[in-house]
């Protein structure tokens, strides 16, 4: 039997791909597990495995193909007794797909038997796992293309109670209608006012269409409030260059921004209503201090995520940041290092930024933008006048999870510890 092999949802988000690379040819031999092709979402360049065994019948979609809609068909494989005939058949009948995206099936349980001498379509890995278990395969609802069941299906299957009672799942509700939202001026309105001037029209890519679409999204639907702070630096300066000095040996270098991300972490244990999320008709409180921290990159914008900063050491997070930061720059991170977390750290401050309001990334309830740190006249504790390094900060909050005084208790914790930075190694 000819398999269609589909365009996978490498993220949740992701509706369409580049097919940047096959990694195999028609003719080669595929086992479960095995490297198909090199596929761009949005944000990175990530692997494709096979999920059934058999012969590459035809490669439907040419590398390079930008565009490809989830589920489109991209390949077709053959299970080994059909190659000799089905292979030209199938290449010829199947076309480069544009197929609309549809919702991915997920990861199949058992259901009720289907009838009596009804074909079973099972790829060869999942019916010889199941005659190892000694599964009854009319059981299984399969997940992959057409239902046939797969490698997934048959390791779930197995792992559900037998005489568990079934329950269907509940069909998920369609999205209510939207308002149209407005777009701005069209491109050919564009283009007509500057006829006369000389340009370089660049077209969007996947990265920068998102971006737009997402940050449109979010100054349209998240009423953004803003909370400033000044913090002094001076301590924190003179507590990081000891730590440095100590950190030498083991190739270590502490950078502000660790210090800002570990009191944020910090601040989100401290004040937990703060650390929280907008999720459609509810909010949802999150227990680890899950901090999201923007990245510049080549056309646009990574926010890898730092999981449990809270427990870890600065010279941990210092560690992680920078191996984030390095392949979020080459897009070789994984959907799950950059989507989460409930707070966001935008630091401009190194490029000379004095201060900004920074754009939530939805669902987070709040982002804090970090300015640079500059010398500044102050008022010293005994009253008189001195020079202090000063760096200010600027909470934009969504005021439908976090409210005013929230927000001001939060970002008093943030600046606390940074003033008196030897709390982080408590």
């Amino acid at each position: 039997m000819a398999i269609e092999i589909l365009m996978p949802a490498l993220s949740p988000t992701m509706e369409e791909g580049t097919l940047a690379k096959w990694l195999v040819k028609t003719g080669d031999k595929v086992k479960s597990g095995q490297i198909l092709a090199e596929i761009e979402t949005d944000k990175a360049t990530m692997e494709f495995e096979a999920v059934d065994e058999g012969v590459m019948g035809a490669l439907l979609v040419a590398e390079g193909t930008a565009g490809v809609k989830v589920n489109a068909p991209i390949a077709v494989l053959l299970e080994d007794g059909d190659a000799a005939d089905a292979s030209p058949a199938a290449a010829k009948a199947a076309p480069v797909a544009t197929a609309a995206p549809v919702v991915v099936a997920a990861t199949a349980t058992p259901v009720a038997a289907k009838p009596a001498g009804e074909r079973v379509f099972a790829s060869p890995l999942a019916r010889r796992l199941a005659a190892e278990k000694g599964l009854d395969l009319t059981k299984v609802q399969g997940s992959g293309p057409h239902g046939r069941i797969v490698r997934a299906d048959v390791e779930e299957a197995k792992a559900a109670p037998a005489a568990a009672p079934v329950v269907a799942a509940a069909p998920a509700q369609a999205p209510a209608a939207k308002a149209a939202m407005p777009t701005g001026m069209s491109a050919e309105t564009v283009m007509k006012m500057y006829a006369d001037r000389s340009f370089v029209e660049v077209p969007l890519d996947g990265m920068r269409r998102t971006i737009a679409a997402r940050l449109t999204e979010a100054k349209q639907t998240i009423p953004h409030f803003y909370l400033r702070r000044e913090v002094r630096l001076d301590a924190l300066m003179a507590f990081r260059e000891q730590l440095n000095k100590g950190l030498e040996a083991r190739g270590i270098k502490l950078s502000v921004n660790d210090f800002i991300i570990k009191a944020c972490a910090h601040a989100l244990q401290a004040v937990p209503d703060a650390n929280a999320v907008w999720a459609g008709d509810r909010i949802l409180k999150l227990k680890p201090s899950d901090v999201a921290v923007a990245v510049a990159v080549e056309g646009g914008l990574f926010t890898p995520v730092l999981r449990d900063a809270d427990k870890k050491s600065l010279s941990a997070l210092s560690a992680e940041m920078k191996d984030l930061a390095a392949r979020a720059k080459s897009k070789k991170l994984a959907p799950q290092e950059y989507q989460g977390g409930s707070f966001a750290i935008s630091n401009l401050g190194m490029m000379g930024v004095e201060n900004f309001d920074a754009v939530i990334n939805p669902p987070h309830g709040a982002i804090l933008a970090v300015g640079a740190g500059l010398k500044k006249p102050v008022v010293l504790k005994d009253g008189k006048l001195g020079i202090a390094t000063v760096m200010s900060m600027t909470l934009s909050v969504d005021h439908r999870v976090i409210d005013g005084a929230l927000g001001a208790a939060f970002l008093k914790v943030v600046v606390d510890v940074l003033e008196n930075p030897i709390a982080m190694l408590a």
